[in-house]
């Protein structure tokens, strides 16, 4: 039971769709077959119902055949006679008789298909050449013809799209590939300029000490000056201090301090035990029992500490009232705060104080304290005009010193960023160079998406808050012959209770640079489909002899 192919427009195997069925690209649909036709050729094939062309030789008219899976050698006549003799249905490749069998559509026009045996006459039009319902009498139409002009247009649609983006690539590489030699260029520049920067910080740093000697020098000698004047004025005090004290221990204002006259001052008891005796009196006057002015001096640097005078015993001493002791109040914030509810605000300084740079620390303002003895003294007198002649020079000389170094560390940051431009994987020829510092968004009706190449993936509300890191660069993640097809974007924002998240990006080729659409297939995992023409490849050139065998 054979059957003809007739001639039709567009027939597979065809020297035209030979030709075209090598035209092969990388397109968003993946790897893209053009099938396009200028001509038709007539060719005529017999062979069973249902057996594709690449089986044919299987199937040889009047010879008997073996089931392709070896079990079972029958008579030619016994194929597609409705009754079911290979265990593999290969022996019915046109009837529905067994279960597992496959029907081939050959969908002249279009492209060819397998359907399962079992829909063959069903009243159902599955091949659009109609050819596997030949005897269910259903009032099937060939729409081969119009689904092959369809998808021509289509794929020729995509094809110009894959050439213009190629051409597009083309530039961009060409744009890399000078804007790799401006890079190295521009290092070398900056490397050249460095080494004088760098000799620049040498000479500024020696400056710098060398002002900075007779400064120091200059700031010790106007702090000892001030120190030896402070210690004076606290000589004069004490002195003037030790005569009054001398004038009220002198009851009966001969010039002595007797023993007898000493002991109203129980405070200068040398024993502490409560009673200051004439013997501890005669001690405590160095072993004698009066002492004028002069050997006064002597006796005063040991009572100084103790000694309180009479007139401010009679200020009485202020009545402690016992004060109401503070409400612990930690209870009641406990109960008024739980631990899951405490306010955000608490939380965000702590970050901000942990975000904060060791340069940006600020100490805490000092307590106000007491007034101490040292401010009767005054304060520090102003630098003289020679020693703020060397300030200011010393300062001058840190202030361009800093200045040389901080210019060196830009330097040093501009070598390595370009450095680590110059050699990142941008592609086989850097034609996704262009992609690197851009961002590009995507608004879908909560979020809008951002993508940074080479950077990181984020989310953020549409109508306000805060932006959630999908995921930083991780690295190229495509299969092995087309690795540059898939970007991976890792360790973002960890999920609540869940992975931290990351994106995968699927780049498709196109004349535009564009985020298309983005979706979270799993949980904290992200989608984005993103176009650009530096995935477009270049068509391969068409071989008007090629000659090859196809299926009708």
């Amino acid at each position: 039971m054979t059957w003809k192919c007739t001639p039709a427009p567009c027939r597979y195997g065809t020297l035209e769709h030979h030709r075209y069925k090598m035209w092969t690209m990388q397109t968003s649909c993946g790897c893209l077959l053009l099938l396009l036709c200028t001509g038709a050729l007539a060719v005529e094939v017999q062979r069973p119902r249902g057996v594709p062309l690449t089986k044919l030789q299987f199937y040889e008219e009047g010879k008997p055949f073996t089931c392709l899976d070896g079990s079972l050698t029958i008579p030619y006549d016994r194929i597609n006679d409705d009754y079911c003799d290979c265990q593999d249905g290969s022996d019915e490749p046109g009837t529905a008789a067994c279960p597992n069998g496959s029907f081939h559509c050959t969908n002249a026009g279009f492209r060819p298909a397998f359907i399962p045996s079992s829909r063959i006459n069903d009243g159902i039009c599955d091949c659009c050449d109609t050819t596997d319902e030949y005897n269910s009498g259903a009032a099937c139409q060939n729409t081969c013809r119009e689904l092959g002009r369809k998808e021509r247009e289509s794929l020729q649609k995509m094809a110009e799209i894959a050439k213009e983006g190629f051409m597009l690539k083309k530039q961009l590489i060409q744009e890399a590939k000078q804007g790799l030699e401006e890079k190295k260029a521009k290092v070398a520049d900056i490397q050249s300029s460095k080494k004088e920067l760098e000799a620049k910080v040498e000479a500024l740093r020696t400056v710098k000490e060398t002002a900075e000697q007779p400064e120091k020098e200059a700031k010790e000698r106007h702090l000892k000056a001030w120190e030896d004047q402070k210690a004076a004025i606290r000589m004069e005090k004490d002195k003037a201090k030790m005569a009054e004290m001398f004038l009220e221990l002198d009851d009966d204002a001969d010039g002595f301090v007797t023993v007898a006259e000493l002991l109203s001052h129980s405070e200068l008891d040398t024993d502490s035990d409560g009673i200051f005796t004439e013997l501890e009196a005669r001690e405590v006057l160095g072993g004698v029992d009066k002492v004028d002015t002069v050997a006064f001096e002597s006796v005063w640097g040991n009572i100084k500490e103790k000694f309180v005078s009479e007139s401010n015993r009679d200020i009485p001493a202020a009545v402690e009232t016992p004060q109401e002791e503070p409400k612990d109040t930690a209870s009641d914030d406990s109960e008024q705060y739980p631990d899951d509810d405490i306010p955000e605000d608490e939380d965000d300084e702590d970050e901000d104080d942990e975000d904060m740079d060791e340069g940006d620390y600020k100490p805490p303002p000092a307590k106000t304290q007491e007034k101490s003895v040292e401010d009767d003294e005054g304060t520090m007198p102003p630098y003289d005009q020679e020693t703020q002649s060397l300030i200011d020079a010393a300062q001058k000389a840190r202030d361009e010193f800093d200045a040389a170094e901080r210019s060196l560390r830009e330097v040093d940051d501009q070598i390595r960023n370009l450095e680590k431009e110059i050699s990142f994987d941008f592609g086989p020829n850097a034609e996704f160079s262009y992609l690197y510092s851009q961002c590009y968004e995507l608004t879908t009706s909560e979020y809008i998406y951002r993508l940074c190449p080479f950077n990181k993936v984020a989310q953020k509300p549409k109508y306000g808050g805060s932006e959630t890191n999908l995921g930083t660069w991780g690295s190229w993640a495509g299969p092995e012959d087309n690795i540059y097809s898939v970007m991976k974007y890792e360790h973002g924002t960890g999920c609540w209770q869940g992975p931290n998240r990351s994106t995968t990006v699927k780049l498709t080729c196109g004349k535009e640079t564009v985020v298309t659409s983005t979706s979270e297939p799993s949980r904290c995992e992200y989608l984005m489909e993103f176009i650009s023409p530096a995935v477009c490849q270049e068509p391969p050139s068409l071989d008007p002899g090629l000659q090859m065998h196809e299926e009708l």
